[in-house]
């Protein structure tokens, strides 16, 4: 009986790429494998499936595929046909592989074993003036380095690390069961492919020894609580060659004497004299950038706030200075002199005699408990 045309069996045109011959191969060996058609009595199934796998192996070689286009089917060899019997079934497995790849994480050709270095973050703590105006400080990590003595190998000086005779350095081994291959770390070596029989002495096989190192930070000004500044290259030391991490400095600002920060603002509470709250004047305020003065109005209460354009943080992204609000707290007079006293109690005669012209907050909050308790 004549042969089919291989590129009638796939259902494919001459033209064909390796990609389109590989997925109409799959598809085809997917349907028509014996064991997913067991009660297939006359093996019409299996007869197609061989002869798909036939016609994969010819047209998959590019050598055979060049003489099947040329000669046809006389242009290859019948013995290299029986002979590649388990070539086919390799290339079976092949058409097969990125399938198994992509369900269980892995590609053809086995993991590399050049790993990134690891992400480091630092914790530091900085004043409030040098968020705002930004500072360049040092800092002392701990890291892992690679090894001086071995140079990262892990191997004793002297020696090299050997080719792991399990998994033949591929750090990956197959499990074989029919017709579908997986693949998993080679249990031998935990993926690396080598194996130490000596281990250096200072990293004990690690390639890796834990160091300090000093590293100089700059401070952008206008930085944030939680703010990260990110150091490329300055985290843990790549795995067999891989880059190094980074290091990313997470900044906290400490709590100030004065300001709290809201943001780009600034708040701080600003005590005033019981005279200088009634009868007005003038006293002066810090502020970041020095000293600042405010003229307090007469009759000034507790609580009022006075706002100082510009006179707090420029973010780091911001185009404009915050502002400074200082909330006045009046201060009530302590340890006071009999003279004292008896101005204030003279005083509060002449407040009794006329309350509702000299402490209105004082009438109306009594008018709103009496208005209360009336209900």
């Amino acid at each position: 009986m004549a042969k089919r045309d291989y590129y009638e069996i796939l259902g494919v045109n001459r033209d064909a790429d390796d990609d389109a011959i590989k997925k109409a191969y799959r598809k085809l060996a997917m349907k028509h494998h014996p064991d997913r058609n067991p009660e297939d009595k006359n093996k019409g199934a299996e007869e197609k499936f061989k002869e798909a796998k036939e016609a994969y192996e010819i047209l998959s070689d590019a050598d055979k595929r060049a003489a099947y286009d040329r000669y046809g089917h006389a242009g290859v060899d019948p013995s290299a046909a029986g002979g590649a019997h388990g070539a086919g079934f390799a290339n079976f497995t092949d058409a097969f592989g990125d399938i198994f790849g992509d369900i269980f994480g892995q590609a053809r050709g086995g993991r590399s074993n050049v790993y990134r270095g690891a992400d480091l973050r630092y914790n530091l703590e900085i004043s409030l003036e040098a968020a705002a105006h930004g500072n360049e400080t040092k800092i002392r990590i701990p890291t892992m380095d690679a090894c001086g003595i071995c140079h990262g190998s892990g191997a004793k000086p002297g020696t090299q690390p050997k080719t792991c005779p399990t998994c033949a350095g591929q750090g990956q081994v197959r499990m074989q069961q029919g017709f579908f291959s997986i693949q998993q770390a080679c249990p031998k070596c935990h993926g690396t492919g080598k194996v130490i029989s000596d281990p250096c002495s200072s990293c004990q096989g690690a390639g890796r020894v834990k160091q300090h190192k000093t590293l100089s930070v700059k401070i952008p000004a206008g930085v944030d609580e939680g703010d990260r500044i990110r150091l490329s290259g300055e985290g843990e030391a790549g795995v067999n060659g891989g880059p190094p991490g980074d290091l990313y400095v997470q900044l906290h600002l400490k709590p100030h004497a004065v300001f709290q920060r809201d943001h780009d603002d600034l708040h701080c509470e600003m005590p005033i004299s019981f005279t200088v709250a009634a009868l007005g004047g003038e006293i002066e305020i810090p502020t970041l950038s020095g000293s600042a003065r405010i003229k307090v109005p007469a009759e000034t209460q507790s609580g009022k706030i006075f706002r100082l354009r510009g006179k707090g943080i420029k973010g780091v992204r911001s185009h404009a200075h915050g502002d400074l609000l200082c909330h006045v707290v009046v201060e009530t007079p302590v340890h006071l002199t009999e003279r004292q006293k008896e101005l204030l109690h003279e005083l509060e005669a002449i407040n009794v005699n006329d309350s509702d012209r000299h402490n209105p907050r004082a009438k109306s909050w009594m008018d709103k408990v009496k208005e209360f308790f009336a209900e």
